[in-house]
């Protein structure tokens, strides 16, 4: 009887705990759709050919050259990042598989750079790059900058999709004559890719969303189309904090509206192209 009282009592105890799940499920999605719309509802109606496509003046503000220095800080930080942390990555889970003094000060190194305050990162990247290498606010230094700052989301999102393959398909590689390397390459590699993509994709999300490093390395010449590297520039966040502070709060919600359907946009993008490599080398089960 006393055993039935507490199977009965555990059994409310977790069902509460659903419902308190579903609760908690309920009010984010709440949190989500209403800032969505609120920026929705603002913005879209500001939108306009000039605002998008035009030359930026005072009178007419555009964002054109933010969209296209946000895809260039995109470029530059992963093209820079996704090698270095797929390949740390790959020194952690395929050859380093032990708890060593290697081990522990990599992944001590990554664990704080990624607890380090966004703002820090900017710091870093003016008093480097700005101040000590001479480069002024440039381009490079902040992509370079943001490189660093997502280093740690590519590094633990595609070493936990590492050791997701299991280990049978590394033995059946072996057995079939295949190297290390090939195997890696050929097996492991393919296989992870779903994961390795949406490593890229949060990584790519926090290029887009960065305001603070950007600041502090690349300036913020709202107005200036630089497709060098050598140059100061501007992104589609800057844009959003330069219109707000600055007495153009429709052109800030229509950039936050711009900078919204980007992030779907990328992340429908390698979704799909996630969905179309797994289709090809399959499933990890």
């Amino acid at each position: 009887m006393q055993k039935n009282k507490k199977i009965g009592a555990s059994r409310k105890f977790y069902s509460a705990l659903g419902g308190v799940s579903y609760a908690a499920c309920g009010l984010t999605l709440a949190a989500l759709c209403a800032v969505v719309l609120f920026v929705l509802i603002r913005g879209t109606g500001s939108l306009s050919f000039q605002l998008l496509f035009g030359e930026f003046s005072s009178d007419h503000p555009s964002i054109f050259p933010a969209f296209m220095g946000t895809l260039q800080l995109i470029l530059i930080s992963i093209l820079i990042a996704v090698p270095l942390g797929v390949a740390t990555a790959i020194f952690l889970t395929e050859y380093m598989q032990g708890e060593g003094k290697i081990v522990k000060i990599i992944r001590i190194s990554v664990e704080t750079l990624a607890g380090i305050p966004s703002i820090v990162y900017g710091l870093f990247g003016y008093l480097v790059f700005a101040v000590t290498l001479g480069w002024g606010y440039t381009m490079l230094g902040g992509g370079i900058t943001l490189a660093i700052m997502i280093l740690p989301t590519v590094v633990r999102n595609t070493e936990e999709s590492l050791r997701a393959v299991p280990l049978g398909y590394r033995e059946g590689s072996f057995a079939l004559g295949a190297g290390k390397v090939r195997t890696i390459f050929a097996v492991v590699l393919p296989t992870a890719s779903g994961g390795i993509v949406t490593a890229v994709i949060l990584a790519v999300g926090r290029v887009v969303s960065e305001s603070a490093v950007l600041i502090l390395t690349i300036g913020m010449v709202v107005g200036n189309l630089s497709l060098g590297l050598t140059g100061p520039g501007t992104s589609l966040a800057l844009d959003v904090y330069y219109f707000a502070n600055f007495g153009y709060p429709k052109e800030a919600a229509a950039t936050a509206v711009v900078l919204l359907l980007l992030v779907l946009g990328i992340n429908l993008t390698a979704a799909f192209v996630g969905k179309m490599i797994r289709k090809k080398y399959g499933e990890i089960t």
